[in-house]
């Protein structure tokens, strides 16, 4: 699908294709991969792997005399075909092997000797330092997207797939863990052998290994071993956050039709990873920052979504294989969507709504603050660019809208359709809309064509009126994201449902009526016995869009009091904090006392404190007391903050003096704490600094969740040279990891404000941490430097970006370059100036790469040289 206009300055979004975006397709395929064997020998202290791979392929036809494959920065020592030695080249990208005969079509098996010393990426070392001498011995790797070629010579796209082996050589008292069953354990003295096999073929991105000193945690569904393996010491934390993956496995099994394909599960929690967990067939990695400790899982659910999100993979990615990085919607799309799947299973209907909510809004912002796509595009730089929310949460959205079009029953029924025509095999998008139609005999392309191949959604505005003499209902519905004198490119053409709904009591009836609106503006009216108690407009709300309601306060009201559905609830609550005034805040605050659903009432927290009358704040401190869910807690503390009143001051200072059960409450306790030290309340900046420092210095807890909160805290006090003084002090190497990083960001946000002097020591110290090479230091430099509001973050950002090996990290630092840019204005003479940088830096880019090509090519020739 070719990049149309739905991605332009246009539309005032930054454009999702960024200078040097080009189409991407799979390379020429000279045959089938087989199967792919790793001996390797490894040495942790010396951060060194020594290996041979041996690659079995079929030809796919007759000739070929050459191969290329993927190696970047490895040291190949020689290439043998049938135990004669073959002719190659090898840039650091790329190792061309030139065949002595060229091949049948019969099986052939290459075997390349190669090292690597200090790798940048694919593998990664994790060592105790000076700075960190508690940090454990790993070793882990992280192949997706393409990132194997890392760590062994490859055919590194999703297209190949192979069965694979890996024997590993380590020192006691390490253990191995990687894919599939371990087939042989050997002790040689002061080392072991690990070699595992994975019988089931898979693609290079999913091959794995876990080095480290774990405990490992036994646990089972049926025969199916199922295994945790975390550090020593936290076998209490791996329990409690893994131990629902049986049941989850079950649940999964039912879900997608085909039993759990592997021959055992494991999951292996490693220290600084760089996703929230990797999903490599029968064997996740996820970060140990996810293992809950008995506080955290109070009010956490995350770590439960990420282990049902990387289990659903299992189906969704690793069984069913995306043929290329462009589709990669169809297995992150449904592993999100897996996690409502789980939460609706789990805690309920209420909980999945809110949940998958939260996931559009998620989406939502991304298509307005960065930039909007079509999901699923071949143009981009490097395909983990792909790996943004239109991939995630909107392609859940998409599978929710499928699952409303075509109904529960038929739906599953596709969902297993899919999976068992597609077992062991890749796909397209083309091969989910034809598995639908097999199923169920409907043709959906006309909601992909709307929602997958192009970007954007639809954003209504929905007014409502009654004429009581004739007993008329009449809607005016406006899709505001097209243009009255536009064409019909931006709009969207839908069946949406709409209910009238009556109270009798209690109760509720409904009469639903299914609108089809494909027009910038349609008015409808409907003839009904008597006046609506409230009107739903998309009943469920299952389709992926923004609202505005414009009804009377009447219906508003009894719409969130009544309606069944909470997202429904919530759009009602957020109308009337729109509308304001004292009836609406009576209205709200008695809803946040008696709202069962406790997602609504941390949205009606929120718009209360949107309200800008002295009831409101009042109505929040009567609800912090009335309220005892966490999450409920949380949001009224935050609400709070925004009501800059002396109550509010106090009732924040005693939530965050007496402590909260919630680590995350009390994190928002120390963060609104901050927020009010300006305005009226300036004089008590003073007072907060003092108290913020005192929770950083006696607070410490899991992933310093209390401690990033007081950080966040004194980064809103933007005039106060103290606060910069004391994040300045967390920036430090050694403070622990999570709170670095959050004093890290928080540089930027306090450093609007401060005086020059100030600024140039924040610039200082950021200047030296972005020498750093640890990806999440990165990203929180490119956050620091991005919220800053001088030229000087410009050339500090772009020197990141040309600098770092991740591409996540240079779109984000180049995205921060433009929002520095836009803040400090339009002046030509910085333009001109930052023209020129980008320009020396490219040149200078351009030689330093030049340069090393002609190492590694003088490197080898005299390598040739001494061996004849």
């Amino acid at each position: 699908m070719s990049f149309l206009t739905f991605d332009t300055e246009s539309n005032q979004r930054k454009s999702f294709e960024l200078p040097g975006a080009k189409p991407h397709y799979n390379p020429d395929r000279p045959g089938q991969v087989n199967h792919i064997f790793l001996d390797l020998k490894i040495n942790l202290a010396e951060r060194h792997l020594q290996g041979v791979c041996r690659l079995t392929l079929t030809p796919v036809r007759p000739g070929i005399q050459q191969l290329v494959l993927d190696a970047v920065d490895l040291k190949i020592a020689w290439v043998l075909v049938k135990g004669v030695s073959q002719h190659f080249d090898h840039d650091g990208d790329r190792l061309t092997i030139d065949l002595l005969q060229p091949l049948s079509v019969e099986p052939v098996t290459l075997e390349i000797q190669y090292e690597l010393k200090n790798p940048r990426r694919g593998i990664y070392f994790i060592q105790p330092d000076r700075h960190y001498p508690d940090k454990p011995v790993q070793v882990w790797t992280q192949g997706e997207d393409e990132d194997s070629r890392y760590w062994f010579p490859c055919f590194d796209y999703p297209g190949q797939l192979a069965t694979s082996e890996i024997r590993v050589q380590v020192a006691k008292p390490y253990r191995v863990i990687s894919n599939g069953s371990l087939i042989e354990q050997k002790d040689l003295g002061n080392e072991q052998v690990f070699h595992w096999s994975q019988s089931q073929i898979h693609p290079t991105y999913l091959m794995t290994l876990a080095i480290g000193d774990f405990v490992e945690l036994t646990d089972s569904y049926g025969d199916l071993p199922v295994r945790y393996y975390v550090e020593k010491g936290r076998e209490a934390d791996g329990q409690r956050s893994m131990g629902k993956t049986p049941r989850m496995i079950e649940f999964f099994n039912q879900t997608f039709g085909y039993p759990y394909a592997y021959p055992n599960y494991d999951q292996v929690c490693v220290a600084d990873f760089i996703f929230g967990g990797m999903e490599n067939t029968s064997t996740t990695l996820l970060m140990d920052r996810c293992l809950l400790d008995e506080r955290a899982a109070l009010d956490n659910r995350n770590t439960e979504s990420l282990v049902a999100h990387e289990l659903a993979h299992q189906w969704f990615g690793d069984l069913v294989v995306i043929k290329h990085w462009s589709h990669a919607w169809l297995k992150e799309g449904m592993a999100s969507y897996a996690e409502v799947l789980w939460t609706d299973h789990e805690y309920g209907q209420d909980d999945a709504a809110y949940y998958l909510l939260g996931e559009a809004r998620n989406y939502l912002a991304e298509d307005s603050s960065r930039y909007r796509r079509p999901i699923v595009t071949h143009v981009y730089r490097e395909a983990i660019e792909l790996y943004d929310r239109h991939l995630y949460e909107k392609g859940a959205c998409v599978y929710h809208m499928i699952r409303t079009v075509l109904g529960d029953e038929l739906f599953f029924k596709a969902v297993h359709t899919f999976v068992n025509d597609h077992a062991h095999s890749t796909v397209e998008t083309i091969d989910l809309l034809r598995a639908i139609e097999k199923a169920t005999g409907f043709n959906l392309l006309w909601l992909f064509d709307q929602y997958v191949f192009r970007g954007g959604h639809p954003e209504f505005k929905v007014s409502y009126s009654w004429d009581n003499d004739n007993k008329l209902a009449k809607l005016t519905i406006i899709q505001t994201q097209a243009k009255a004198d536009s064409d019909h490119k931006d709009l969207f053409n839908l069946k949406i449902p709409v209910a009238f709904n009556f109270l009798e009591g209690e109760k509720v009836t409904s009469q639903v009526i299914p609108l089809q609106l494909k027009e910038r503006e349609q008015v409808f009216y409907f003839p009904l016995i008597r006046k609506p108690d409230f009107i739903s407009f998309d009943q469920g709300n299952n389709f992926l869009k923004t609202v505005e309601l414009a009804y009377p306060l009447a219906e508003l009201k009894a719409q969130c009091t009544h309606d069944a559905d909470p997202i429904a609830r919530i759009q009602a609550a957020i109308a009337i904090g729109k509308q304001g005034g004292l009836e609406a805040v009576e209205f709200l605050g008695e809803r946040l006392q008696t709202e069962p659903f406790w997602g609504v009432r941390v949205e009606i927290a929120e718009q209360l404190a949107g309200i800008n009358l002295d009831q409101a704040g009042t109505l929040l401190i009567q609800g912090l007391e009335k309220n005892d869910h966490p999450k409920v807690r949380r949001a009224i503390i935050a609400s709070l903050a925004k009501i800059k009143t002396s109550a509010s001051y106090e009732a924040i200072k005693k939530c965050l003096a007496q402590g909260e059960a919630s680590y995350y409450a009390e994190s928002a306790a120390a963060s609104a704490l901050g927020a009010l030290g300006s305005g009226l309340l300036k004089d008590n900046e003073g007072e907060i600094v003092e108290q913020l420092t005192t929770v950083l210095q006696t607070r410490p807890g899991w992933n310093e969740v209390v401690r990033c909160g007081a950080i966040a805290g004194l980064s809103q006090l933007t005039t106060s040279a103290q606060a910069v003084d004391t994040i300045l002090t967390y920036t430090a190497n050694g403070v622990p990891q999570p709170l670095r990083l959050a004093s890290i960001r928080a540089l930027g946000a306090v450093s609007v404000g401060q005086s020059s002097e100030k600024l140039t020591e924040i610039l200082e110290q950021l200047t030296a941490i972005a020498q750093e090479e640890f990806f999440l230091t990165q990203v929180s430099i490119t956050s620091a430097l991005g919220q800053m509001e001088t030229p000087k973050a410009i050339g500090i950002l772009q020197n990141l970006a040309n600098q770092t090996p991740d591409g996540r990290v240079r779109r984000m630092a180049e995205e921060a370059v433009k929002k520095v840019q836009a803040k400090i204005g339009s002046d030509e003479k910085i333009k001109d100036l930052q023209t020129n940088l980008e320009k020396l830096q490219q040149e200078n880019q351009d030689l330093q790469s030049r340069l090393a090509k002609l190492e590694t090519q003088f490197a080898q020739t005299s390598a040739k040289k001494e061996d004849q």
